[in-house]
């Protein structure tokens, strides 16, 4: 393959990964809405998406197959294309999280007489956020930015365990509402998991400029937002 066409087939490759992720992010906004609204009719049109996403995650990754196949890649092309099959799972597993919110809502009863907590709702419009901006960071090679958004995933840790605290005190008032609330801790669960594969995502954007892999979920210099780093062999050309 000449090497402009592979250089057009790399930038394709970013244009279907914007596009995913689109995709994913109008699931989320959709759960979104589906919470605050406890809608149950418009829950049970997340599922479709879900499937849509699963295809597009198996043509990106065999977009990235043909590309590996077809071309010995210089050392950054090759980390952009470890790096997308990497993103095109995290993205895969928000959408799935954004289905299975949408299952409980949808399947359990008594959902639709309760409304989700405020921190709730703060905590999923920030991995919303965190998510939007990674994706971009990651198609700009943006190292600062992905490191802001790593950063973040402290401020959704933080309103998951106060969410988890203010259902279990809403459970101790009212025991009826036991199954409703505890099915609100998995839903922060999910929410928190969603800030997770942000970070993950991030994270890869930074491999793509470096080729060292940091661990950003567990920072371990707080102030600096640094966390261990893991570098990637390269066993391609250099660039």
């Amino acid at each position: 393959m000449p090497r402009k066409v592979f250089e057009e087939e790399l930038a394709r490759l970013n244009v279907e990964l914007a596009e995913m992720g689109r995709r994913v992010d109008a699931s989320m906004q959709g759960t979104i809405q589906c919470l605050k609204s406890m809608d149950i009719k418009l829950a049970r049109t997340i599922f479709p998406r879900d499937r849509e996403i699963n295809t597009m995650e198996k043509n990106i990754e065999q977009s990235c197959m043909n590309l590996l196949a077809l071309q010995q890649p210089l050392a950054h092309d090759l980390r952009r294309i470890t790096a997308a099959l990497k993103v095109i799972t995290d993205m895969e597993r928000i959408a799935d999280q954004c289905a299975d919110i949408c299952e409980i809502l949808s399947t359990v009863a008594g959902m639709a007489a309760l409304h989700p907590t405020a921190r709730l709702m703060q905590m999923f419009e920030k991995a919303r956020g965190m998510f939007s901006r990674a994706l971009d960071a990651y198609l700009k090679e943006d190292i600062e930015q992905a490191r802001r958004v790593c950063r973040e995933d402290d401020e959704v840790d933080a309103l998951f365990s106060s969410t988890v605290l203010e259902l279990c005190g809403q459970i101790s008032r009212s025991e009826s509402t036991v199954p409703e609330n505890v099915d609100f801790m998995f839903i922060a669960k999910y929410i928190e998991r969603m800030g997770d594969h942000a970070t993950n995502i991030a994270e890869w954007a930074i491999f793509i400029r470096t080729g060292a892999h940091p661990d950003l979920n567990t920072a371990q210099d707080g102030e600096n937002g640094q966390g261990s780093t893991k570098a990637v062999p390269e066993q391609a050309g250099r660039q």
